[in-house]
């Protein structure tokens, strides 16, 4: 049986953890309307993008290197996970559903398929399922830092074009969903649909004043296609913290509930506890005193 100097220290470390709990949940839901705002950032400047493609596709430019498929279906792929715990089964579940949709490319190929995986906790998961990343790298720690490392990201996957003949860009992250979830989501980055540049080609310019531009119009297609593949994979990152700190917020959210229970739970215990050591102070005094009148 437990003392009441035992009982009051695990109340006290009970009410520590509840403390850290409140201000990590506090922190993950600060986080998530961040990451929400960058998105919505990154949805309006995507619009514009796709008004410009709109208009520079009119004049056919060439979308072979970008657009054109082979047979080869050589598959490069970057999964995004998390680098602290307490996110509950993200990185499995994000792990698992890009194991589902590689598995059928890396059937009959000797090399391992070109990897990256952002988020040290992830790489474990691909590890268990016979992918090994080529690359494992930290997430950045603040939206302002995401910058830098899509570029470093996008440097690596044109090598992985020029070098290793890669046809198919797969990104693998979590995207949240509201209640505080999230689901796995697949971005196929390259090649880019086909229907989609032909619905860009057909859109109607929304303004009377129609733009125009100088330079080459195979450049000014390139360059687009480089603010395309930027806005995917900076997506990606801020959809898969933003989801990162969802996961948290419902693991911590079950924990303050659970904390809460076994906070009654002691509390009542030691009440009781306490009521028995006082119930039994008395008796000894009612007894010394009897037994002190029998003397007299």
């Amino acid at each position: 049986m437990q003392t009441l100097n035992s009982l009051k220290r695990r109340i006290d470390s009970t009410e520590d953890l509840q403390s850290v709990v409140r201000t990590m949940k506090s922190l993950a839901a600060v986080n998530i309307r961040r990451y929400e705002k960058a998105v919505d950032s990154l949805l309006q400047y995507a619009r514009t993008l796709d008004m410009a493609f709109g208009i520079v596709l009119q004049y056919n430019p060439d979308t072979r290197t970008y657009a054109g498929r082979s047979s080869r279906e050589r598959v490069g792929a970057v999964v995004f996970g998390s680098d602290q715990g307490m996110c509950g089964s993200l990185n499995e579940q994000v792990v698992d559903h890009a194991v589902n949709i590689i598995s059928p490319y890396k059937k009959g190929r000797k090399n391992n398929i070109p990897l990256i995986c952002s988020g040290v906790r992830a790489s474990t998961h691909l590890a268990d399922a016979g992918l090994t990343p080529r690359q494992i790298r930290e997430l950045p720690g603040s939206i302002k830092t995401i910058g830098s490392h899509v570029g470093r990201i996008l440097v690596t996957i044109e090598q992985w074009l020029e070098q290793e003949h890669v046809d198919h860009v797969m990104l693998f992250h979590a995207r949240p969903e509201s209640h505080a979830g999230y689901t796995p989501h697949t971005v196929y980055l390259l090649p880019m649909d086909a229907q989609w540049i032909e619905r860009r080609r057909k859109q109607k310019w929304e303004s009377r004043t129609l733009p125009f531009f100088t330079m080459d119009v195979n450049t000014l297609f390139s360059d687009l296609v480089r603010e395309y593949l930027y806005i995917g994979v900076h997506r990606a990152f801020v959809e898969s913290m933003a989801a990162e700190n969802a996961a948290r917020l419902a693991a911590m959210q079950g924990a303050e509930k659970n904390i809460e229970e076994l906070m009654d739970d002691l509390t009542t215990e030691y009440h009781q506890l306490r009521q028995m050591s006082i119930t039994e102070e008395l008796l000894d005094i009612v007894s010394g005193f009897e037994a002190l009148e029998q003397e007299i």
